[in-house]
């Protein structure tokens, strides 16, 4: 038996809070390769803590920040994968599958790696020999100021995330995310 398929929105809006970048919005008129490349990317971001609130007695700093970290090669495998289709030329106030990647990594991402991974790394190496590693990382006097920053890293990752399932065509697989759903009034995503 075969499915009916639903006509997908041809044209979508799209609009990012990126940390320490500013926004990224634009109109998104996605090809079939963007529409692939954004569910993979979509099923990585859902599937980890990046796009979970972390409570402060809850996780661990270190894996969050791996988990981050790993995004990037995913991203880039990703993008190489699909080549140049991911990234057409348009004009501005257009947005690609590749220009919204590339600017979380870089816009998000990045600057919250390179700044934190090697405070944490210094505060870890302080970690007395048989001492517990989830006590020690809840003593750190910076734990506060980077799951901070993690929040607001994830609130893009989520934006992010929501936009790519819509354009993939997606269901939500993220009804745990407490950033608001994008609101899709004729093929519109905002979020």
């Amino acid at each position: 038996m075969r499915r009916a398929r639903t006509a997908k929105p041809k044209q979508f809006t799209v609009k990012l809070a990126v940390p320490l970048f500013g926004e990224v919005s634009g109109v998104w008129e996605p090809v079939d390769a963007e529409r692939r490349a954004a569910w993979e990317l979509y099923v990585e971001l859902a599937t980890r803590i990046s796009v979970v609130d972390l409570a402060p007695d809850e996780g661990l700093l270190r894996e969050a920040l791996s988990s981050l970290y790993s995004l990037f090669g995913i991203t880039r495998g990703i993008l190489r994968s699909y080549g140049p289709d991911v990234a057409p030329r348009r004009g501005p106030g257009y947005v690609s599958f590749g220009i919204l990647a590339v600017t979380v990594l870089n816009g998000a991402l990045r600057p919250l790696l390179a700044t934190w991974h090697p405070r944490l790394v210094a505060y870890e190496a302080t970690r007395r020999e048989g001492a517990d590693p989830v006590a020690h990382e809840r003593q750190w006097a910076q734990a506060a100021s980077l799951r901070s920053e993690l929040d607001a890293v994830r609130r893009s990752l989520t934006q992010l995330a929501n936009a790519l399932a819509e354009v993939a065509g997606a269901g939500d697989l993220m009804p745990h995310a407490t950033v608001t759903e994008p609101q899709n009034t004729g093929g519109g995503v905002t979020g």
